[in-house]
């Protein structure tokens, strides 16, 4: 994701950032936060912005500029945890939780305290959570952990209960184009809404990808899924092509084409009976799941593909 300056203005973050600083004032902070905002939208900035917001030590914190805040943004703070998916598995493992409570339990070397980031949170395996969830119930002194995530509901409910929930608000499309172009002055030729159309509300997602480059892509798959529901798409090579080639943008663009002809469904155009339509959407968001996983991807693909095929058939007899 494209690395943003502490000092950015994320207007759909603004609210949970004074929310922060008023518990922070109050002195009504928790030892776990449950940052629901997902990357795509700022999540894991904010939970920086956050561990920056702690070390600082100016009055208008976090300043941004001083030691403490360029070693935050660095990475190089060693009172600063973070635990993200190991690359093989995609996952976040028990024994990477064990690491970090052995950590949070030792002295902090500023004096202070130490802070923790989970991101994302929801690639917590099963043991790994359950390790957790002792931390949680018993935090070490005065740690404070961040658990970023964009699907909380992917957590368990007994690591959620543990956490105080610091929710951001959904951009519009409206406020994500401008402050996309604000972003990348001399865009207002690029079509920010054709992006987001296939991302979904997710500026920061938005601002890291090609958007020409995507919007080819959404064309492609497009002939490609008409081809496919007329019985004219060689399925097999297809999905091999896809599951290696883009995969996540791939699945967001068949997600948005299957929305579509539901929308068209709704509004009385008859084709494809709507029940079937709506498998294919499951299809495609379970896809999705597993777009970090190393699930079989073109086995997934040649799923929806023959989904939609045999819908067409159907449809047809």
């Amino acid at each position: 994701m494209t690395a943003l300056p502490l000092d950015a203005e994320l207007p759909w973050l603004r609210p949970a950032q004074e929310a922060f600083t008023a518990s922070l004032a109050a002195g009504r902070l928790g030892h776990a936060l449950l940052v629901q905002a997902s990357p795509g939208q700022g999540g894991e900035w904010l939970a920086t912005w956050i561990a920056a917001r702690m070390f600082c030590r100016k009055p208008a914190a976090p300043c941004g500029a001083c030691l403490d805040c360029r070693r935050v943004v660095a990475g190089e703070q060693p009172d600063l945890l973070t635990l993200r998916p190991i690359e093989d598995s995609k996952e976040i493992r028990i024994d990477q939780v064990r690491e970090l409570a052995a950590e949070l339990a030792l002295t902090a070397h500023g004096g202070g305290r130490k802070v923790a980031i989970l991101a994302p949170a929801e690639r917590l395996n099963r043991n790994a959570a359950n390790a957790l969830l002792k931390t949680l119930e018993e935090p070490p002194g005065d740690a404070l952990l961040l658990l970023v995530t964009g699907e909380p509901w992917r957590l368990p409910v007994t690591v959620q209960s543990r956490c105080t929930r610091l929710r951001s608000r959904v951009p519009s499309d409206d406020e994500s184009v401008a402050w996309l172009q604000a972003q990348r002055p001399g865009s207002s030729a690029v079509d920010w809404r054709a992006a987001l159309a296939v991302l979904g509300p997710q500026p920061l997602a938005a601002l890291a990808v090609d958007a020409a480059g995507l919007a080819g892509l959404q064309r492609d798959t497009e002939r490609a899924l008409q081809d496919a529901m007329t019985g004219g798409l060689d399925v097999v090579e297809t999905a091999e092509r896809w599951g290696k080639d883009e995969y996540a943008l791939r699945v967001a663009c068949i997600e948005r084409w299957i929305a579509e002809r539901l929308r068209e469904w709704g509004r009385g155009k008859r084709g494809v009976a709507a029940p079937a339509l709506f498998e294919a959407l499951d299809h495609a968001r379970e896809a999705r799941q597993w777009a970090e996983t190393p699930v079989n991807k073109p086995l997934a693909m040649e799923r929806i593909l023959w989904r939609l095929a045999t819908l067409a058939a159907a449809a047809r007899r």
